[in-house]
């Protein structure tokens, strides 16, 4: 299997992906591809404007994770999908003010904040581990979400105990 990186301007990333999948149904390419993941700029820890750098960094951690789950660079794609997908969150609590008092109402995230979320709790958990550089912190980050563990887990769950705490006040959503 194959698989290519395509820059995007900021912000651009759904049209761009609607319009491969557009163009795929229209030439009845559609079996032949599995997926399209269009990388937004939200995966990239960008310092300083310095993009590049930001992406070979990603990229590199891939590879570690890659290499070091026993996997072929084939499936790099899917196996961070399959570690985003463990750090989504479905559910979270928003604040509702109603009658002078305000409750932390829970309501379903959509899929676009679901992928921001989880890659932002990724590279924040990165940043905050303790090992020398970068790429080492972002691999380290994406191998313990990958078995269930570190900070970017933690927060996904805390944050779904935090719906649940408050699933009383879910008739407030409106």
């Amino acid at each position: 299997m194959n698989w290519f990186t395509l820059r995007v301007i900021s912000g651009k990333e759904k049209k761009v992906r609607d319009n491969l999948l557009f163009e795929l149904d229209y030439q009845n390419l559609s079996e032949e591809v599995e997926n399209i993941l269009v990388p937004s700029e939200n995966i990239v820890e960008m310092k300083d404007g310095k993009k590049s750098t930001a992406e070979n960094i990603v990229y590199q951690a891939l590879d570690t994770v890659i290499s070091t789950l026993g996997q072929t660079s084939d499936t790099t794609p899917q196996v961070f999908e399959d570690i985003l997908d463990k750090v989504k969150p479905v559910v979270e609590v928003r604040s509702r003010r109603v009658g002078g008092a305000t409750y932390q109402i829970p309501v379903e995230v959509r899929q676009e904040r679901r992928e921001a979320l989880a890659m932002r709790w990724l590279i924040e958990s990165a940043r905050s581990r303790s090992e020398k550089s970068m790429k080492v912190k972002l691999a380290n980050e994406l191998l313990d979400a990958s078995n269930d563990r570190g900070n970017a887990i933690k927060k996904k769950e805390d944050t779904h105990k935090m719906a649940e705490a408050n699933k009383a006040f879910s008739h407030f959503r409106w």
